[in-house]
């Protein structure tokens, strides 16, 4: 059991993080999160004592959003009546970096999901080729190639035919 907690808690937030990028909704990515903690714990005697309980969990974590997103692909949103109020409508501050962050945010979500899963795994997770590779189940020349076109796409969305202003934030690279 200690061995378990050992390997799991630390990645906790990088999973958060990685949930919240894909399905763009904090409760939905904390559910996601809990529901890939506890198929792990209860799967924990599956996994290959020899293998990285990293890209296991990130797999998992990856199989189960992909499910909930093609579940919920024809469904609009769930707006309560009481969320729809006030909090729902107000406007964030015009900072140029917040709106430069929305617009990288809004473009990454633009990406096809094969190509934002391995751009988020590469560079804000910090997952080598060969650890997004395991835990996409797919081979690393695709984690390339899938990365390329993302960043390529990405790159051409931002720019918008424009040269790139200073401050707009840039992906890094992780090999």
């Amino acid at each position: 059991m200690d061995d378990m907690i050992r390997h799991i808690e630390p990645l906790i937030p990088a999973l958060r993080r990685y949930a919240r990028a894909l399905l763009r909704d904090r409760a939905a990515a904390d559910d996601l999160v809990q529901d890939c903690l506890e198929r792990a714990i209860g799967r924990w005697h599956q996994r290959r004592a020899d293998g990285d309980a990293r890209s296991w969990m990130f797999a998992i974590l990856h199989n189960l959003a992909m499910t909930r997103l093609r579940r919920t692909a024809g469904r609009p949103p769930h707006i309560e009546i009481e969320a729809a109020g006030e909090a729902g409508l107000a406007v964030s501050a015009r900072q140029e970096d917040r709106l430069r962050y929305q617009d990288l945010l809004a473009k990454v979500a633009q990406l096809p999901d094969e190509q934002r899963a391995v751009l988020l795994l590469v560079t804000v997770e910090e997952l080598s080729y060969a650890e997004t590779a395991k835990a996409l189940d797919i081979p690393v020349g695709t984690v390339m190639s899938r990365l390329s076109r993302a960043r390529e796409r990405l790159q051409g969305m931002m720019s918008d035919g424009a040269q790139r202003p200073p401050g707009r934030p840039y992906l890094r690279s992780v090999k």
